[in-house]
């Protein structure tokens, strides 16, 4: 039960500092000295490392590289709190955005925990393909368990710090998705388990480098940037003030454009109604 209180103590004492969603160590609850997320943004995922997918097949992470963004989360399947909170917020989240898994980006749901198995994975991609329910998503979303060698150099690539408590058999963690390049690398962290689809779209947008996405995409990445302090995007107040300049003044360039020629019809129209003199 202690363990469960300290779960939740992660991110409700979180706070990010320098890139960690966490106190600094000498100030956290007992047991949770080595639990946090640290950003690595732009690092590189290792291509090589080898998990298995939910058939039981051998992966390497490269395999996933290469084509279209991907959203990289951590759990263990066997967690009873925070995991399934997270996957079920992701898959919520997702709904929301018009991009598909499988067509636009794909998910990669990693186990931290080494005596998972593939069986375990299949089932939750069960599970969570079934509530995202969009065509194509089972090929798009993939749920993977691995041996410690790979777990721990992913988590120590994306910066995910987490400890086991033999007593209760359970993870101390937080949560946070990870938005990746096309190429693995670490493009925008989000925190928690509540994720606003704006952010999830936007961060997709910018991990793909501008291959997925629309003119009101681009329009909305002037005007809001990520930081990385929060997690989130935010407004960029001048971006704003000088797309209303910019505008502002179209509108009165078309304005007077409009003026202009509606003086001109009129001035033809009258110039034709005037009799010549014989």
């Amino acid at each position: 039960m202690l363990l469960v209180i300290a779960m939740f103590a992660v991110p409700a004492y979180g706070q990010i500092n320098n890139g960690v969603m966490s106190p600094p160590a000498n100030s956290r609850p007992p047991r949770l000295e080595n639990v946090g997320i640290e950003q690595h943004l732009d690092a590189q995922i290792p291509p090589d490392l080898i998990f298995r997918d939910e058939t039981g097949k051998p992966v390497k992470l490269g395999e996933y590289f290469g084509h279209k963004p991907l959203i990289l989360n951590l759990v263990y399947y066997n967690c009873t709190m925070l995991c399934g909170e997270a996957l079920a917020g992701l898959s919520s989240a997702m709904r929301l955005v018009k991009f598909d898994v499988g067509n636009e980006f794909d998910v990669v749901t990693v186990s931290f925990d080494p005596r998972e198995t593939p069986e375990m994975a299949a089932a939750k991609k069960k599970d969570y393909v079934g509530r995202y329910g969009r065509a194509n998503a089972a090929t798009g979303w993939h749920f993977l368990t691995g041996q410690p060698d790979s777990i721990n150099a992913l988590t120590r690539a994306v910066g995910f710090q987490y400890q086991y408590d033999a007593k209760s058999n359970q993870y101390a963690h937080a949560t946070a998705i990870m938005v990746l390049t096309p190429q693995g690398r670490i493009s925008r962290y989000f925190y928690g388990v509540d994720f606003p689809p704006k952010d999830l779209r936007m961060g997709l947008v910018e991990a793909s480098q501008g291959k997925i996405g629309n003119a009101v995409d681009a329009v909305l990445l002037y005007c809001y940037h990520y930081n990385p302090e929060t997690g989130k995007y935010g407004a960029i107040v001048i971006n704003i003030l000088r797309l209303a300049a910019a505008a502002t003044i179209v509108l009165l360039g078309g304005l007077i454009l409009t003026l202009w020629r509606l003086d001109r019809s009129v001035a033809r129209k009258t110039a034709t109604k005037i009799p010549y003199a014989q």
